[in-house]
C-alpha cells in the first residue's frame, strides 16, 4: 500500500519520506548506508539516539531512532556516540560504599534535581531518582531504577551539569552485583561444574549435531525452573 509522503530535515538536507516512518526506516529508504547510529532496531540497544526539534515547537527533544516516528518538517541529527568520562577501576578492590562515587565520578554531585535527564530517557527511566539515590550511597536503589538503561546517552547529552548518568550506574549495579546481592548456590555449584569440565562431552555432541537436530533438542527440552 502506497504512503503519502512528508517533508523531513535530516543533517540540515530536505527529504521526502514515507508518513508513518521511523527515522531508521526513513534513513533507510532514502538509501543510506547505515554503519553507525544503528544496531538491533528494536528499541533495546541504544545505538541510534538521536535529537529532533518538530515544526512550530522551540524545544529540543530526544529520543531512539527505531522508536520515533517522523514527522512533517522535523529536524533530526543522529548522535551514535555521546562523548563520556568512564573511570578505570578493578571491582575486586571497590567497596560498596559512598566514596566510590566520590572517587571516579565527583561530578555526581553537581546535580541540580533538574530532572532533565528523567524527561529525555527513550525507556522513561526514573534517572534523576538514581542519581539520588547514587548521592545518598544506596547502590540497591541504584541498580534497580537503572536496571533496564541501554546506555544510549541522551540524559548526558542534556545534562545542564554534564553528569554520565549511565556510566555512574552501572558502576553502581557492578558493585551491587558484586557485594550486596543474595548469593545463588545452584549458581556456584554451575560454575564449579563448568570449570571441572562436566559439561565438555554435551558440549562436543551438540556441536556434532546437524541445525534440525539442534532444533528438534531444542523444542523437546524439559525445562525445569527452581529459585533460591
Amino acid at each position: 500500500m502506497a504512503h503519502d509522503l512528508i517533508p523531513i530535515y535530516l543533517y540540515s538536507r530536505k527529504f521526502l519520506v514515507p508518513e508513518g516512518s521511523t527515522i531508521i526506516t526513513a534513513l533507510e529508504y532514502l538509501g543510506f548506508k547505515l554503519k553507525k547510529g544503528v544496531g538491533c532496531k528494536e528499541g533495546f540497544c541504544g545505538a541510534c539516539a538521536s535529537l529532533y526539534r518538530l515544526k512550530g515547537d522551540y524545544k529540543l527533544r530526544g529520543g531512539l531512532g527505531c522508536q520515533t516516528v517522523v514527522q512533517p518538517e522535523m529536524q533530526i541529527v543522529q548522535i551514535p556516540f555521546v562523548p563520556a568520562p568512564k573511570a578505570i577501576y578493578n571491582i575486586e578492590e571497590l567497596k560498596p560504599d559512598p566514596e566510590v562515587f566520590v572517587r571516579h565520578y565527583p561530578e555526581l554531585y553537581r546535580c541540580l534535581s533538574c530532572n532533565t535527564c528523567t524527561k529525555i530517557c527513550p525507556q522513561e527511566l526514573q534517572v534523576m531518582d538514581f542519581v539520588q539515590a547514587a548521592i545518598r550511597g544506596d547502590f540497591e536503589q541504584v541498580a534497580n531504577l537503572s536496571f533496564d538503561c541501554i546506555m544510549c546517552g541522551l540524559c548526558s547529552a542534556r545534562c545542564p551539569a554534564e553528569i554520565t548518568q549511565f556510566n555512574i550506574a552501572l558502576l553502581a549495579r557492578r558493585i551491587y552485583g558484586k557485594f550486596l546481592t543474595k548469593k545463588s548456590a545452584l549458581l556456584e555449584q554451575r560454575l564449579k561444574d563448568i570449570s571441572s569440565g562436566k559439561y565438555e562431552e554435551g558440549y562436543k555432541e551438540l556441536m556434532s549435531l546437524s541445525k534440525e537436530e539442534l532444533k528438534n533438542r531444542y523444542f523437546s527440552r524439559e525445562i525445569n525452573f527452581q529459585i533460591t
